[in-house]
């Protein structure tokens, strides 16, 4: 039990204690961590100091509410003691024998997220450890329903003489979409769909694409892309994918949640057209790491897609729902009970708050930076993304340098149409108003230190 508190102790600690925003020492590390395997080991009480000393000179404090370079949620208090329950409990949720507690919950948070995205109600959900497997399960779904129309069972068949099946993707679709397409054997086989200025893909050309297209047809698009948080005209595409036999499948790894919200629902209309989506839980809910989301309005190919059978694996007769026949893995920490945890805790307002309050202080900051001469605003700022252009390459690596070494905030570069640019990410329920005042002041202060321009307005 000492153990355990001088954890809790830590952790009271590190939660209250201000830090810069970026690694202290990371060049310990090697020496903190390293060496050979100890013959006869070491002390509880001494490997936890040094892990600790470890961390304290190696971690990035991701969920300080000022760490904007991905979107990456700061784990509500919640989130994180919920998650050392299930540590202590250490469920293993692949069976319902093997986890009542895990498969419940699961089928709960199915329940609740259905209704709080508003998609369709025969809608079955797996978690997963994050968007990329979450879009393998759905992306699998998606190849084995177009092949069965077909009339090609890819499980027994495979893919080697398999029909065409055309998947189309937008101009800024994440690398873990296209890295799922490829493990699933379209390498050869994904057109790119062109994109207005705003990033959202354009209609027109999926039309034209889609007629093009020979054998099945599967769309892939976003809500929320990764630089500038640009939402795909959904309801369009859902109907031009639909019209042409077509799976559309939505990349809605944060973007997801602002469905919560009223006012910002908006911006996903059609949201519920889609055929699969997948999201997560550990950026906008703010869940501690790692909780991936796949949904799926077709419950029997996704399952279909994912599901394998064994024999050890059935103890009893099936008595409720088996968590990984709605995955791909099969052993998994009991992540439903943090999930569960969350939404329990915060209720369909509270998610809609923390949306609202990083929506509104990213459009704050946006508007504070976009004043300043030389700083351009690319994308219009949609929900939590904003992007900036401050000049060439040169001068955004170093201005982000300079910004992040100096722990007042963490940014990151990208290129957009083109052009280097800087993106902030507010995604932390922390994030608000007071913290976009903060940020634009250091960037401003960055900003004018490499132009030359005074400190002062």
């Amino acid at each position: 039990m000492d153990l355990l508190e001088s954890v809790a102790h830590y952790a009271r600690f590190f939660l209250e204690t201000p830090r810069p925003v970026h690694p202290r020492d990371p060049e310990r590390l090697g020496q903190l961590l390293g060496g050979e395997l100890p013959e006869n080991g070491n002390g509880e009480d001494k490997t936890l100091r040094r892990l600790i000393e470890a961390g304290e000179s190696g971690l990035l404090p991701s969920g300080d509410s000022r760490s904007f370079g991905y979107v990456v949620g700061g784990a509500l208090p919640v989130g994180i003691a919920s998650d050392w329950l299930v540590s202590l409990w250490d469920q293993c949720a692949a069976v319902y024998e093997t986890s009542p507690l895990a498969s419940v919950a699961e089928q709960v948070c199915e329940r609740w997220l259905v209704d709080l995205f508003g998609l369709p109600t025969k809608t079955i959900m797996g978690l997963t450890s994050g968007c990329t497997t979450a879009n393998l399960a759905c992306l699998s779904a998606a190849r084995e329903h177009q092949l069965h129309k077909a009339g090609w069972d890819v499980n027994e068949q495979g893919m080697r003489q398999a029909p065409p099946v055309t998947v189309l993707t937008g101009q800024h679709t994440h690398v873990s979409g296209l890295r799922c397409l490829r493990l699933l054997g379209f390498g050869g086989q994904i057109g790119r769909v062109d994109a207005g200025a705003d990033g959202r893909m354009d209609p027109r050309h999926l039309a034209e694409l889609a007629t093009k297209a020979p054998g099945g047809l599967i769309v892939c698009g976003q809500v929320g892309s990764t630089d500038c948080g640009s939402v795909d005209p959904l309801a369009e595409i859902a109907d031009i994918t639909h019209e042409h036999g077509g799976w559309l499948h939505l990349d809605a790894a944060y973007g997801m949640w602002a469905a919560a919200s009223l006012t910002l629902r908006q911006h996903l209309g059609g949201l519920d057209l889609a055929d699969s989506w997948s999201c997560d839980g550990h950026k906008w809910l703010n869940t501690p790491y790692d909780c991936g989301i796949a949904l799926c309005a077709h419950p029997e190919p996704f399952v279909d897609a994912v599901r394998f059978n064994a024999d050890y694996l059935q103890t009893t007769e099936r008595t409720g729902r088996d968590p990984m026949d709605h995955r791909v893995e099969i052993s998994q920490r009991a992540r439903a009970l943090t999930l569960w945890a969350i939404l329990h805790h915060e209720g369909r307002d509270g998610i809609a708050h923390i949306v609202e309050r990083n929506c509104l202080a990213a459009r704050d900051l946006g508007h504070l930076l976009e004043q300043e001469p030389g700083i351009d605003l690319l994308a219009p700022v949609t929900l939590n993304q904003v992007l900036l252009r401050v000049g060439e390459e040169d001068r955004t690596r170093r201005l982000v340098d300079t910004l992040n070494s100096s722990g007042s905030c963490w940014v990151t570069p990208t290129t957009w149409n083109g052009h280097s640019a800087v993106r902030i990410s507010v995604s932390n329920w922390q994030s608000g108003r007071e913290t976009a005042e903060a940020t634009a002041a250091a960037f401003l202060q960055a900003y004018r230190g490499h132009t030359g321009v005074g400190s002062e307005p």
